[in-house]
Order: structure tokens, then C-alpha cells, then sequence
């Protein structure tokens, strides 16, 4: 990609394919309740540089409810030291400004048959911004993939996927992103095991 940085290649395990080598298929299982449609706001507020200050108890809220998305407002107000009124007043400001985007259940993928988790690192022929919201667009309609990010370096996006087995990951890789539009190779790695899984933000 134009004007991007190189980074290192790590060795992993590669399915490879006539054009493109694969990887990844995350959990096609998630349970989200959003918060509002204020998500669309916080967004325009960041893109417009606008900035929020916050206190410590905002903190203690943020760090209790990342701890414990189902914590009730009485027990969340009694470990953060408000009283319940106060604390429902800051959490609601919290999910207005978009601070809090959202609430979501983790699942445990294994124990609901969805056994292996991959990566894949996708390369693209072109980087205009219409190809990349085109790919982008595409990512959204396949439900296997469960996280995408743009990337600086070799590859241009990496592809979270949650599969049942490697069959349908494989299915998934030659039936649908490598024979995507514009999309020059993918590398796969596919994980052992999870060593850590931690949502939100280093909230001490």
C-alpha cells in the first residue's frame, strides 16, 4: 500500500490457495445492545476533535461495568459511592457522549461449537478509498468474521474469524475473500489457544 511503513512477517501455518493464502473465521454469535444510536454522535464529535474530560468516579463506573456489563445501577452506584439517582445520571451521560457505545455478551465459542479461531492477513490489488470501502462493505456481509481492521504495512486489512472447524473456515477462505473482488493474496494463521481475552480499555 502507498506510503506505508514495512513491517516484520511472522512465521505461522498458511493455507495457501491459487491466488490468495488465507486465515481466520471469527464467532458468527454475538449479542449487542446498542446504546441509543449515540454512536454516530461520539463519532462526530471525535472527527471533529472535540474531546471529554473525565473524573475519577466516571472512571470507577467505566472500569465496574467493564468488569461486569449486567452489574445493576444500586450495586454499581454502592461500589463507586454515589448515591443510585447520581450514578444513573453519570452512566446516561456516559452512553450520550458515546463514551459507552454499547453492551455485549461473551460467548464461549468452543463450548457453542465454534472451535477454531484464525487470522487472516488480506492484501489488495488497489488501495484507492472506493477499494477499500468496497472490501469493507464486503466484510460486513460475512458473518465468520467477527473483527476487521485496516492495517499499516505488508498487508492492508486483518480479519478476526471464528469457524466450527477448519473445513468451514477453508470453505469460507476459497469460496468468498479470496474470491473477492480486488483481493491480491491472504495469509492465514490459525491460533492454538487463547492465551488472554480482555474487553474494553486498561482502566486501572
Amino acid at each position: 500500500m502507498d506510503a506505508r511503513s514495512a513491517h516484520g512477517q511472522a512465521q505461522t501455518r498458511q493455507v495457501q490457495t491459487r491466488k490468495t493464502v488465507y486465515s481466520g473465521t471469527p464467532l458468527p454469535v454475538r449479542m449487542i445492545r446498542s446504546a441509543g444510536g449515540r454512536l454516530s454522535r461520539a463519532r462526530a464529535e471525535r472527527e471533529s476533535g472535540m474531546q471529554h474530560t473525565l473524573d475519577a468516579i466516571d472512571w470507577r463506573i467505566i472500569r465496574e461495568l467493564q468488569a461486569d456489563g449486567r452489574i445493576t445501577n444500586v450495586t454499581l452506584a454502592q461500589r463507586v459511592g454515589l448515591s443510585a439517582p447520581a450514578c444513573l445520571r453519570r452512566l446516561r451521560t456516559l452512553e450520550d457522549k458515546g463514551l459507552i457505545a454499547g453492551y455485549a455478551v461473551l460467548l464461549d465459542e468452543a463450548a457453542l461449537g465454534f472451535t477454531l479461531t484464525a487470522f487472516a492477513m488480506v492484501r489488495l490489488h488497489h488501495q484507492a478509498e472506493a477499494d477499500l470501502r468496497a472490501f469493507e462493505n464486503a466484510v460486513l456481509g460475512w458473518s465468520i468474521v467477527r473483527e476487521a481492521h485496516m492495517l499499516s504495512g505488508e498487508s492492508d486489512y486483518m480479519l478476526r474469524c471464528i469457524a466450527p472447524d477448519l473445513g468451514a473456515f477453508q470453505d469460507f477462505v476459497l469460496r468468498e475473500l479470496t474470491a473477492a473482488p480486488n483481493v491480491a493474496s491472504v495469509k492465514t494463521f490459525l491460533t492454538i489457544r487463547r492465551a488472554k481475552r480482555e474487553a474494553g480499555v486498561p482502566v486501572r
